[in-house]
Formats: C-alpha cells, sequence, structure tokens
C-alpha cells in the first residue's frame, strides 16, 4: 500500500518527468530553488533538510550556479561555512515555480466535488504529520554537544515560562552532564531533518529505580507522538541496564506531560524526593529485558 500510494503521488504531481513543471529541469533542483528562499540557507542545512547525500547536493547546486539561479559564498561572519543564495534570476525562477505548483495542486482538486475536496485536504493533513514523525531520528549523545546544550536551554526557558513562581535550575535536583553518560546515565536527542526537536534523559541508581528528566519537545514538533517515543525509547535504555522501575516527578502546571505519564502506565506515588518544582511523582515497574538482548533499531549512538 505505501508503495503504491508513493507510485500515484509521483505521478499525480509530475514527479518523473525531466521537465518538472515544464520547466526543463528535475524536480529536486526546482524542490532545492524553494527551499533556499529569499534569505539564503546554509549547504548543510539545505543537505539536510532534503535528505541529501553531500555529493549529490554538489552536483544540484553546481548545476543550478550554472545556470545562474544560485550563488554559493562563504558565511559573512564564519569562512568555513558555505551559503547559497538565489541570483535574481533564481528568484523569478522560484516564484514561477510557485505558480506552477499551485496549478498543479488546482487540477488535484478541480475534477473532485467539494466533499471530495475537504476529505482529501483532510487526509493529506494527516499524512503530512504522520510522515514528518517518520523522519524523526533518536540518538544516544553527549550531553555537552551543542544540540543537547540547545535542548536544554529551551527546556529549562519553557518552565520558567510555565511554572507558576518561574524556573531555577540551580534549585532543582540535577541531572548535569557528568550525570547524564554511561554508566550514570544517558541523553536521548530527537531530530526533525537534521534540527534537534526533543531531549530525554535517563540517570541510573544501582538497587534502585532509575530517573526519567529533561522530558521536552520543540513547539513545532508537537503532536508527533515524540513525548511518548522518547518515554518508550528511554524505558528501553532503563531495562537494557537492568533497571525494573523507572520514576519521575513533574509539575503540576505541565498537563500535557501528566496525561503521557499516566496513559503509558505510570502509576501515581507518594514523594519520592524533596525536588521543589514538583506535584506529582510517578513510577512504572519495567519488563527487564534478558542479557544480550539487541539494542532497539529506534535508536542509535549519537555524536
Amino acid at each position: 500500500m505505501v508503495r503504491a500510494f508513493n507510485r500515484l503521488v509521483g505521478e499525480r504531481i509530475g514527479a518523473l518527468n525531466s521537465d518538472f513543471l515544464g520547466r526543463r529541469r528535475p524536480m529536486g533542483e526546482s524542490r532545492t530553488l524553494w527551499e533556499i528562499a529569499e534569505e539564503g540557507v546554509e549547504v548543510r542545512a539545505l543537505r539536510l533538510r532534503l535528505g541529501l547525500d553531500s555529493g549529490y547536493m554538489t552536483r544540484m547546486l553546481r548545476s543550478l550556479e550554472r545556470q545562474g539561479m544560485i550563488k554559493v559564498e562563504s558565511a559573512r561572519d564564519d569562512g568555513r561555512v558555505r551559503v547559497v543564495r538565489l541570483t535574481r534570476r533564481g528568484n523569478a525562477e522560484r516564484a514561477e515555480v510557485d505558480k506552477r505548483s499551485d496549478a498543479v495542486a488546482a487540477g488535484l482538486l478541480g475534477p473532485l466535488s467539494q466533499q471530495q475536496r475537504t476529505r482529501l485536504v483532510t487526509a493529506m493533513e494527516e499524512v503530512e504529520r504522520l510522515l514528518r514523525a517518520s523522519l524523526v531520528t533518536m540518538a544516544v549523545e553527549k550531553p555537552t554537544s551543542p544540540d543537547a546544550r540547545w535542548c536544554m536551554q529551551q527546556y529549562f526557558r519553557e518552565l520558567n515560562a510555565r511554572f507558576k513562581r518561574g524556573f531555577d535550575p540551580a534549585l532543582s535536583i540535577s541531572a548535569d552532564a557528568h550525570e547524564l553518560v554511561p554508566p550514570a546515565g544517558a541523553l536521548l536527542i530527537a531530530r526533525l531533518r537534521g534540527r534537534p526537536v526533543g531531549c530525554g534523559a535517563v540517570k541510573f541508581h544501582r538497587g534502585a529505580p532509575a530517573e526519567l528528566k529533561r522530558m521536552w519537545v520543540a513547539p513545532d514538533a508537537r503532536g508527533l507522538g515524540l513525548g511518548r517515543r522518547l518515554l518508550v525509547e528511554l524505558e528501553r535504555l532503563a531495562r537494557r541496564n537492568g533497571v525494573s522501575a523507572v520514576r519521575l516527578e513533574t509539575n503540576r502546571a505541565l498537563k500535557e506531560a501528566i496525561a503521557l505519564y499516566r496513559s503509558a502506565g505510570y502509576r501515581e506515588v507518594k514523594a519520592f524526593n524533596d525536588e521543589p518544582y514538583a506535584h506529582h511523582w510517578f513510577q512504572k515497574r519495567l519488563v527487564t529485558s534478558s542479557p544480550g538482548t539487541r539494542p532497539s533499531r529506534g535508536i542509535r549512538r549519537g555524536r
């Protein structure tokens, strides 16, 4: 079914034609022009966004340069970073591609009744959301990496905004970098098209339940099921380390998180620590993995 769907969509939007949208270039080049936009973009970010390997990306950019559509140059503040920008001709071409893409969309909807159009657009929105979710990758990473530090900063900033009296990490129970590396613990980073969009951590304690910490998902990535995926992967990490139970505490302002924990089988228990920002404490028993269990395919070692 998935392959049949892909074939039908490719056929319907003209992706099989070498002159996509009648512009005498393949779809990949037209899509690249659209992704660059007016302000330009770093080549590395563009490659990650499009999911292309560096060799293919380089060949496509050279082709667009020969056509006079783009200019690739060093960033003003860092000569090691390459930035691609549209030329005047490239901006005009991007506008034409946009116009023709609108015509293709109108052609998709035109033959349908109003009821069918509504159903198709609603289905497209759901498919787009699920496909975005399928693009998310998760990896165990160093808590000192730039992406890890960025996630922590965003997490602290959101707690400070949502908690009634703000949030000061110095007053909270710690989950410092040295506590989130083996064998003390681990940190997961979730990425969408190479961009960090979430994190979660686990701290291990000999002979005691593991602690889940720093659960956060970026606002623009919510609704993709990432919170539950992070929770599942953290539980898998705990099981692989022989942990029989995990626990966590949370603030009453985080209603979405509380609902997630309860739906995932966490049971509310008496306070097991003196976390000043907590109003709810949860625990869940785990079925421990047998020795030699292979790591989950959904998780990998990061940078």
